[in-house]
């Protein structure tokens, strides 16, 4: 398979780039016991290899899912193997070769849909222990600073069963606005803040105010304005959601500012060159 295909940073001279963010992607979107699961990593070590105590290059990715499991083996070459496999429990009941760019697709979307599950499950238990009185009301909705990009794709999931379902599908949108803006801002000072403070503070606030309310009085009690509990929050979201929207734009803009300065830096650079060696 042609290696140039390969979106990232990773080149025909230095695939272990790719499979080395592969396999960071997994381990920053899934809790460490799903990760540990669902990833399986096998490396090839050389007699060099085990003298200087270098764990060897990696050979094969394995990342299981429910039903399916994606599998990229790799040899020097590089040469390339993308595998899907159905599967029904640990049984493989097929298995097909797919061009690698589909095989990545088909990772990103994997990883997804285990860490929604993750979330799922982990907001499950949470609501379990906050019936006992263990943990505080809404506690599952929380978004930390030190698992950004993870809670905010997840926090849709961990809250669908107990908004409208409009409402949940704001929340994925804003989540993905934000996750989409915090690294075009990073290091920009007062840009990143409020970013990062409308992730963590005022879309999950947003949601614990409206979990704190009975399920009931929240779908039919009418607020001073004339909107239930319900429809209330919808609105706030919409705000919140138009305000992502807007600062994932202005970060998009500062991007393409920044490209388009370095591209008149660099057009200047190689035409000072050519005028260098006298080129036309």
């Amino acid at each position: 398979m042609e290696f140039d295909r390969l979106s990232g940073a990773a080149t025909d001279s230095d695939p272990q780039m790719l499979l080395l963010e592969l396999i960071d992607s997994v381990v920053r979107s899934l809790p460490a016991d799903v990760a540990s699961r669902a990833l399986l990593v096998e490396r090839t070590r050389s007699l060099s290899d085990w003298m200087a105590q270098r764990p060897g290059p990696i050979t094969r990715l394995r990342l299981s899912g429910p039903t399916e499991a994606l599998s990229l083996e790799w040899e020097p070459g590089p040469r390339w193997t993308a595998t899907v496999e159905q599967l029904h429990g640990t049984v493989s009941l097929s298995s097909r070769t797919v061009p690698v760019s589909q095989w990545l697709t088909a990772f990103a979307q994997l990883v997804t849909a285990l860490a929604v599950s993750a979330a799922e499950d982990a907001a499950d238990s949470e609501r379990a222990l906050q019936a006992l009185g263990i943990l505080a009301p809404g506690s599952e909705v929380r978004v930390d600073d030190a698992n950004l990009s993870r809670d905010l794709l997840t926090l849709a999931a961990r809250v669908r069963r107990r908004v409208p379902a409009e409402a949940a599908e704001a929340v994925e949108r804003i989540g993905a606005l934000l996750a989409d803006t915090l690294p075009r801002v990073a290091g920009t000072g007062e840009p990143e803040v409020i970013v990062r403070v409308a992730a963590t503070v005022y879309l999950p606030d947003t949601l614990r105010a409206y979990l704190a309310l009975p399920a009931g009085w929240a779908a039919e009690h009418t607020l001073a304005g004339g909107l239930t509990p319900a429809q209330a929050l919808i609105a706030q979201l919409d705000a919140l959601e138009s305000a992502a929207r807007t600062m994932r734009d202005a970060a998009v803009e500062r991007d393409a500012s920044a490209l388009l300065a370095n591209g008149r830096f660099l057009a200047d650079r190689f035409a000072g060159s050519r005028r260098e060696l006298d080129l036309p």
